[in-house]
C-alpha cells in the first residue's frame, strides 16, 4: 500500500511539474511571438527577441516551439492576436502591483486580474494609479561564479512599502497567484519585507 501511495504522490508532483512547465512555456511562446511581430523575425536586428529566445533556450523549450512561434508574430503562420496590456492596483499593506501580460482577450484577463487581487486583499487601479512609482529599466541577474543567468527589462520601483506580518505573507500569495494566469506574464511591486519575514512566508 505504501509503495502505491508513493508512486501515487509522484505522479501527482509530475503532473503538477508538467503543468507547471507548460505554463512557463505558454508565457514564453507569447513573449517570443509579440516580439517577433513588433521587432520582426531577426533576433540579431530585434534584441527584445533575442532576449526571449535565449530565456527559452534556457527553459530548455525546443527548437521548433521557438521557430514556429516566431513565425507566427512575423505572420508566416495563422496564430493568435496577443495585445499588450498593462494593469495596475494595490495588495496588502498598501503595496503597488504593475501587471504586465499579453492576452488576445483583454476583457477576461482583467476579470481574472481583479478577481485574484479582490480574492487576495487588493485591488484594481485606475490608469497611472501606480505606474508613475516605477521605471523601466534592463535587470541582470548574475550568479556568483559571474555568469549571466537571466536578463530582463523590467520594472523598478521608485520607492518602497515595508510590509510585516499577515500582510506579508497575504501579499506574497497574492504576487504568485497573479504570476499564475496564464495571460500575466510579468509583476512589479514595491515592497520591502525581511528576509526572515520572506522565509516564513
Amino acid at each position: 500500500m505504501a509503495g502505491h501511495s508513493k508512486w501515487k504522490q509522484i505522479k501527482h508532483y509530475k503532473a503538477a511539474t508538467d503543468a507547471k512547465r507548460g505554463a512557463h512555456f505558454t508565457k514564453l511562446i507569447r513573449e517570443i511571438t509579440m516580439a517577433a511581430k513588433i521587432g520582426g523575425g531577426d533576433p540579431a536586428g530585434n534584441p527584445r527577441l533575442r532576449t526571449a529566445i535565449d530565456t527559452a533556450k534556457a527553459a530548455s523549450m525546443p527548437k521548433e516551439n521557438i521557430e514556429r512561434a516566431v513565425k507566427k508574430g512575423t505572420g508566416d503562420l495563422e496564430g493568435v492576436n496577443y495585445v499588450e496590456v498593462t494593469y495596475e492596483g494595490y495588495g496588502p499593506g498598501g503595496v503597488a502591483i504593475l501587471i504586465h501580460a499579453l492576452t488576445d482577450n483583454p476583457t477576461r484577463t482583467v476579470a481574472d486580474v481583479r478577481h485574484r487581487l479582490s480574492r487576495g486583499g487588493g485591488n484594481l487601479g485606475a490608469t497611472n494609479s501606480v505606474a508613475y512609482m516605477f521605471e523601466r529599466k534592463g535587470q541582470i541577474y548574475i550568479d556568483a561564479k559571474i555568469t549571466v543567468s537571466e536578463a530582463e527589462i523590467t520594472s523598478i520601483p521608485k520607492s518602497t512599502v515595508r510590509v510585516e506580518g499577515k500582510a506579508a505573507e497575504s501579499l506574497l500569495k497574492l504576487l504568485e497567484e497573479l504570476e499564475n494566469l496564464d495571460d500575466v506574464q510579468k509583476v512589479a511591486a514595491n515592497f520591502d519585507m525581511d528576509m526572515a519575514e520572506l522565509a516564513k512566508a
